[in-house]
């Protein structure tokens, strides 16, 4: 199949547009008539805010649908290093277009990367978006972890004091966000009426065109091979940053290591074909496994990591140094290692997927650790005895 799917239950009932008569309570204030008693919003003001929008409650920012090259630049840097983990917006109300008391109320997390892709979504309609506090987390993460949560969002709502801004009862949550969310207690603690949007947030204008009406494809989750290979970075990052550095230190030592100290020729040309496997291992667990995740036999990401693994392993032996040494404990280092190795990296990206439970990832860490444990135990057992043989003591 070409791509993933995870269907999940419907939410398509038809829900009442907002009530209210018009209001004439909410001016629009642009970027040179911000009034004098708003030094908040001036001080600090972010580049996508474009103004001010003076509600019954106070001044609520207005926020640009366009997305800059600085935005793009700061989306590539999310993807690939650890500024991810910063990558926030103030917790809060925002407007978008020139909202009134009747107009939608969407709620989305403070990572901005969630809240990017809905204000471009919104371009040309005037809505309210109502960002909870996730600490930096997407929305379908956020509400496994509880920070895209029922609690969090009474409580925003609260403060926001939204029901003096709207005069509907309305919000919109995004249907990944469901998890997190108990209507029923948001109903009875805020009175407002949760109603979950598409899956993404470009079917959002659409969905609102057609009167909060949800199609079979607004209620799909896909993970489309662009999908998955935008998100390979997250994994390629922290395996080179956290776990290569210090395999390439341990494999160096290994082989420079004499009974006279270490060589700094031996380390080299021992231990070059081994930094290779591992740059392949890397290289299979984080990348390819990701990128033909639909087309890998097996179920289980630690499976398909390992087959990848092997493969590539495989494949590379012909090319690596130490096979012309035929030396058994490395091959069987080597081909116990390695795909191992990726096997376990391959693991990590169940939790950028759209579609593995808490409940599988649990099974298979139960499996898995142990496994990757003894492999790792009995690797370095293989090294110590191949060493022992190189030194003449076996």
């Amino acid at each position: 199949m070409a791509e993933l799917k995870f269907i999940k239950p419907e939410l398509n009932k038809r829900t009442s547009a907002c009530c209210g008569p018009a209001e004439s309570m909410l001016q629009y204030a642009n970027e040179s008539s911000v009034s004098a008693s708003l030094p908040v919003l001036k001080k600090n003001r972010k580049a996508y805010v474009t103004g001010s929008l003076m509600t019954d409650t106070g001044a609520v920012p207005v926020i640009s649908t366009d997305i800059t090259r600085s935005d793009y630049w700061e989306h590539v840097k999310c993807r690939a290093s650890a500024f991810r983990n910063t990558y926030t917006i103030d917790p809060g109300l925002y407007a978008v277009g020139s909202p009134d008391k009747n107009s939608d109320v969407l709620v989305s997390a403070n990572y901005k990367l969630s809240f990017d892709a809905l204000r471009k979504a919104l371009k040309g309609i005037s809505a309210w978006i109502l960002a909870l506090d996730t600490k930096g987390i997407n929305v379908w993460c956020a509400a496994g972890k509880g920070t895209f949560g029922t609690d969090e969002l009474i409580r925003r709502i609260s403060i926001t004091k939204l029901d003096k801004v709207v005069s509907h009862r309305k919000i919109i949550v995004p249907q990944l966000g469901a998890p997190g969310i108990s209507a029923h207690k948001v109903l009875k603690a805020s009175g407002f009426r949760v109603c979950y949007g598409p899956v993404r947030a470009e079917d959002i204008g659409p969905y609102i065109a057609s009167e909060y009406m949800a199609t079979g494809e607004m209620r799909t989750v896909t993970f489309p091979f662009i999908d998955r290979l935008i998100l390979t970075p997250m994994e390629i990052n922290p395996a080179m940053k956290k776990y290569y550095p210090w395999f390439a230190l341990i494999t160096l030592a290994v082989f420079g290591l004499q009974p006279g100290g270490i060589f700094f020729r031996g380390a080299l040309f021992g231990g070059l074909p081994f930094l290779l496997l591992g740059l392949i291992s890397i290289f299979a667990g984080a990348l390819v496994t990701p990128a033909l995740l639909p087309f890998i036999p097996f179920r289980s990401f630690a499976v398909k990591g390992w087959i990848t693994g092997m493969l590539l392993v495989i494949f590379s032996a012909g090319f690596a140094e130490i096979f012309n040494q035929v030396n058994t404990i490395l091959l069987i280092f080597t081909y116990l290692f390695f795909p191992l190795a990726s096997s376990y990296i391959a693991l990590q990206f169940t939790g950028s997927t759209t579609f593995t439970g808490m409940s599988g990832v649990k099974k298979e860490l139960r499996i898995g650790i142990p496994l990757y444990i003894g492999g790792l135990i009995l690797s370095g057992l293989l090294l110590s005895a191949y060493k022992l043989q190189q030194w003449g003591v076996l």
